[in-house]
């Protein structure tokens, strides 16, 4: 397998199980666990079966890199499932991952700030203005909980920015040649140090009763193993053999698979305006890509 084609399966097996996260994270929110609770614990998880996977410890890494590394982690672990999960509290889990799949667009406008990538199409533009006019049916298609909803959404919004940030900073990481595990892990504990003051602040009471629980428990074991560890890897890798612009084009297919589960664990109902709101999403990320699709096919 090559290593183009490596990256494609990669990133469509991660984000095939990402696509459950926002579902899986929205149970464990009716179970009384607060969002930093939920961020906290399946990171620490993570890095520990890290650790189990790879103990090797990652030496050697200049002052810069480390930068690099602490920018990745308060960006793509900390700041961005604080305002992911916080945005689960306010809105469905279908819309926080339409919202979500829009990080594209401000990942294709920081890597041509960035990483001089390729120039900008007008059907990138064209694009764009759909997918946000569907961000914003989405947004109003619930009056009754209009200012619920618009809190909920603005937050999800704000992850898919920080989450471009994350995937510039994880594209520059891949450069250092390290091992993707130690690479992975080193982000992580990041985050968690960025966690740790915010913890009294929060409402984190880490009431051991809300985790005796066998949806809680076995929730938070894929949040943490397979969704954090184990996808944060690959992704990683992913990243590594496709770029910054091309893996984040496989965010397009998380709502897909967050509607699906969310119709089918959470009973939230797909309206007409939001419905119209998911195509107008799907439709604008799929315009604005078309012809990088078609170069990742056709290209070598």
């Amino acid at each position: 397998m090559n290593q183009e084609l490596k990256g494609h399966t990669l990133a469509l097996l991660t984000i095939l199980l990402w696509g459950t996260t926002f579902v899986s994270t929205k149970v464990l929110l009716q179970h009384a666990l607060t969002p930093l609770e939920i961020l906290f614990t399946r990171f620490v998880m993570g890095a520990c079966f890290l650790m189990i996977l790879f103990p090797k410890r990652l030496k050697g890494t200049t002052v810069k890199q480390e930068l690099y590394f602490a920018a990745a982690g308060f960006c793509g672990i900390t700041l961005y499932y604080l305002f992911e999960n916080n945005a689960l509290l306010y809105t469905f889990a279908s819309n926080a991952a339409l919202i979500a799949s829009t990080s594209p667009f401000f990942t294709v406008l920081l890597a041509k700030i960035f990483l001089k990538d390729e120039e900008i199409r007008p059907q990138f533009f064209i694009g764009m203005i759909l997918s946000f006019t569907g961000v914003g049916l989405m947004s109003f298609s619930g009056a009754t909980e209009l200012q619920i909803n618009l809190k909920g959404d603005f937050l999800a919004l704000l992850a898919a920015i920080i989450w471009s940030f994350y995937s510039i900073f994880s594209k520059k990481i891949s450069t250092f040649g390290y091992n993707t595990i130690q690479t992975t892990r080193r982000t992580f504990l990041y985050g968690i140090l960025f966690m740790v003051p915010m913890l009294p602040f929060f409402q984190t009471h880490f009431e051991i009763q809300n985790y005796l629980n066998t949806t809680v428990i076995l929730n938070l074991i894929f949040l943490g193993l397979g969704a954090s560890a184990i996808c944060f890897v690959t992704w990683n890798m992913a990243l590594r053999a496709l770029g910054a612009i091309k893996a984040s084009l496989y965010i397009n297919v998380v709502p897909m698979v967050t509607v699906i589960f969310s119709i089918m664990i959470l009973n939230e109902k797909i309206t007409l305006m939001s419905g119209s709101g998911i195509a107008l999403v799907l439709c604008g990320l799929f315009i604005s890509q078309f012809k990088k699709f078609r170069k990742v096919t056709f290209h070598r």
